[in-house]
């Protein structure tokens, strides 16, 4: 089998101190380990080094380059994160546009591609990954390569309307076409780059999912990314999640549990999701004393004007919902700031009544798989998921909401506390049986074996 090389904006390969990893590092990690291979990306410091640095662990190789202060600043926290996000998530009034932004983006990714490429064997596969490195590609090509290159956008795809709305939105499409293979979380997503290359392009659609604009012909497929199904259920069941299950069992105190886990972010419809929650607590006060809301949100991105603001309309929100219902023995909503270890969570999931996975626009959303993971068959807890969560299109028995409802998200907490045992197993298990088939070793050689084919 050829070796695999993963590309990405920032490397989290396996340490002793993993336990926290975001739902991509986990997917890569399980990915490299059962095929080989090599993690390239920036280490995440600020630096002059440009020479990667090689480091292997728990047989997973990982090479590093730091950027300096001004690549952190216009291809970061400018273009990825200013730029790129709040468009591609549908927020064109946070959308910055600055041309530095745009020059330091193809900087990096020109940087990338001088330092990985004479790394790069003749018969590897190239798997580049996210919006950060959609660029990558095509230095790739212009250093000579004539590997298979594949990209996968772990993102919404935004529609024709919107994408037209980014200065020089034509040169960052073509820039695609540097790819074998592009790979999309949902068939939604697919669809709308169909469209944008149709109409804007002038591209033509094939079978089997090729797209051909003038004489370059590519493949574009709809890949959902899964979770390490087994290692998640192992997790769940281990000592450390059997501790913070007993610990949320006994500071529950017989109540329900409701659970958000969300990065702190506007796309996560954070806002939106405590307005629900009021809605619950006003339209049912025979509820009050008997449930609540744990919301973690670890902190993100603070250099980002936009991510500063949505903490501190979080921190009001929460205030004011507790200062509103909260009694002397019962506090409704549990608000913290910081991550935990994914085998932590675990127990936390298992131990809830519901998942409240409430994204106003999402590429897929793991935790919401990993929720359905975590449950005990014979007790499992309902999950409350958004229509625009990529995860809805195959989390189908889930308890659909549209997000900016709060009277959606009330109902719906209503009725998945008030759901019998037989509707909750009948709901859960065929979630639970397509996470498990569908899982990240699935993703990977779906997107493999369609970059290997020549």
């Amino acid at each position: 089998m050829s070796r695999l090389i993963v590309i990405s904006n920032r490397v989290q390969a396996p340490t002793e101190e993993s336990g926290s990893q975001g739902g991509l590092a986990v997917a890569l990690t399980a990915a490299l380990r059962s095929t080989g291979g090599v993690w390239f990306g920036w280490s995440g410091e600020v630096g002059e080094t440009t020479e990667p640095r090689f480091a292997t662990f728990d047989g997973v190789t990982s090479a590093t380059v730091d950027l300096p202060e001004q690549d952190v600043e216009e291809y970061y926290d400018g273009y990825a994160n200013r730029t790129l996000w709040p468009l591609f998530h549908y927020r064109l009034g946070l959308t910055e546009f600055e041309r530095d932004f745009e020059g330091g983006y193809e900087r990096v990714n020109r940087v990338f591609g001088d330092v990985i490429a004479p790394h790069i064997e003749a018969e590897d596969l190239v798997w580049v990954h996210d919006y950060h490195m959609i660029p990558l590609g095509w230095f790739l090509r212009q250093r000579g390569l004539t590997n298979r290159l594949g990209f996968f956008l772990h993102i919404p795809w935004p529609p024709t309307r919107l994408l037209t709305a980014l200065p020089q939105h034509r040169r960052l499409v073509e820039a695609l076409f540097a790819y074998d293979v592009i790979g999309f979380q949902t068939q939604e997503w697919l669809e709308t780059f169909h469209d944008y290359v149709v109409r804007e392009m002038g591209g033509a659609i094939g079978e089997d999912g090729e797209i051909t604009v003038g004489g370059r012909t590519i493949r574009a497929i709809a890949c959902p990314i899964g979770i390490d199904a087994k290692e998640f259920m192992a997790n769940a069941f281990g000592p450390e999640a059997s501790s913070a299950f007993d610990r949320m069992v006994t500071s529950s105190m017989g109540r329900s549990l409701i659970i958000g886990v969300d990065r702190l972010d506007y796309s996560k419809g954070l806002e939106e999701r405590f307005n629900g929650y009021q809605r619950y607590l006003e339209t049912h006060e025979d509820a009050h004393s008997n449930v609540y809301l744990l919301q973690i949100a670890p902190p993100s991105r603070a250099s980002v004007q936009s991510y500063r603001d949505i903490r501190e309309k979080l921190d009001a929100m929460s205030g004011r919902i507790n200062g509103a219902f909260a009694d002397i023995d019962w506090v409704p909503l549990r608000y913290v700031n910081q991550g935990y270890p994914r085998p932590v969570l675990a127990g936390i999931y298992r131990a809830a009544r519901v998942g409240l996975v409430t994204p106003l626009r999402d590429g897929m959303n793991l935790v919401a798989k990993e929720f359905i993971a975590a449950q005990d068959p014979e007790d499992p807890g309902v999950l409350i998921l958004s229509r625009f969560a990529g995860s809805a299109e195959q989390l189908q028995e889930a308890l659909i909401v549209n997000p900016y409802s709060p009277d959606d998200i009330a109902d719906a907490i209503a009725r998945a506390l008030a759901m019998t045992l037989d509707e909750r197993k009948s709901r859960w298990r065929p979630m639970f049986d397509g996470i498990v088939k569908h899982d990240v070793s699935w993703w990977t050689d779906k997107f493999c074996t369609a970059l290997a084919a020549d």
